[in-house]
């Protein structure tokens, strides 16, 4: 066997002092990357390590060693494009909010369209564009689609307040979700959230476009696609048990997130989501 492997700490919850006491996703990815021992690497984009801290803390053991193989994906992948952040939170609020509980699809319906305003602003694209991923995501809830819809024309986001508390609490939301869904293998949901959100980053900054990126407005038809934005009424789904998240939410996103940010957590439990910021 490689002596060198041999020494690789072996991932597990939480961080560590030291490599002899295991590591996490991103103490790891330090550790590859050569830099000094550290969950918060200079090597990645804060919100992405943010993220695959949040999967690390929230897979069971054998699961978590299957993520291993991802670490070195994300080395190098840092920079300070605030679409960088608008995308992780996209992605992070699309792929939850169809599993989410109906007291969190609120919050992450307005993470959507906060990510998807910040992503026109930032291009310079006409307010109201949404992806084709945003518009099935939203379809999926329309009630709490509507509410956020009403909520967002009311609520101004700024990019300071954007970067700062609605991404990331997007995806800690997103997070927490996913753990409580009613779903057969939120593990493999995680693992499948942190692969695409690696190949987003990826592919904004090698300068190619993403995966799945056609796009839509309120009520019109897609100008990338076939398909239009609908807006419904129905009932939303049955409720979970609710995990309090720890960064709190401000202005700039609303009272509505606000309201699913409680406090700090952090647990072991697969019934309650571990949460390090």
């Amino acid at each position: 066997m490689d002596k060198h492997l041999e020494h690789m700490p072996v991932l597990s919850r939480g961080r560590h002092r030291n490599p002899k006491r295991g590591a996490c996703f991103m103490e790891l990815a330090s550790y590859l990357a050569g830099e000094r021992w550290s969950d918060h690497p200079a090597c990645t984009h804060p919100l992405l390590a943010a993220l695959a801290r949040l999967v690390n803390d929230n897979v069971n053991d054998e699961n978590r060693a299957a993520l291993v193989p991802l670490v070195p994906s994300i080395i190098g992948l840092t920079g300070d494009d605030l679409r960088v952040d608008a995308r992780i939170a996209l992605r992070c609020a699309t792929t939850a909010l169809p599993v989410a509980a109906a007291e969190r699809q609120l919050a992450l319906a307005v993470s959507v369209l906060a990510a998807e305003e910040m992503l026109a602003r930032l291009d310079g694209a006409p307010p109201g564009r949404l992806s084709e991923a945003s518009r099935r995501a939203l379809d999926e809830v329309p009630h709490a689609s509507a509410q956020a819809r009403r909520f967002s024309r009311a609520a101004k986001i700024t990019e300071k307040g954007f970067r700062r508390y609605a991404a990331p609490n997007a995806v800690q939301l997103a997070v927490v979700g996913i753990v409580q869904a009613c779903v057969n293998d939120p593990d493999a949901l995680l693992r499948r959230l942190l692969e695409e959100t690696i190949a987003d980053c990826a592919a904004m900054m090698h300068g190619t476009t993403p995966p799945n990126d056609a796009t839509t407005t309120y009520g019109t038809t897609s100008t990338r696609g076939t398909t239009t934005a609908r807006d419904s009424t129905s009932a939303p789904a049955a409720s979970a048990a609710s995990a309090p998240v720890s960064a709190p939410v401000g202005a700039s996103v609303g009272a509505s997130v606000g309201a699913a940010a409680d406090g700090p957590a952090r647990a072991g439990a697969a019934s309650e989501a571990a949460v390090r910021v």
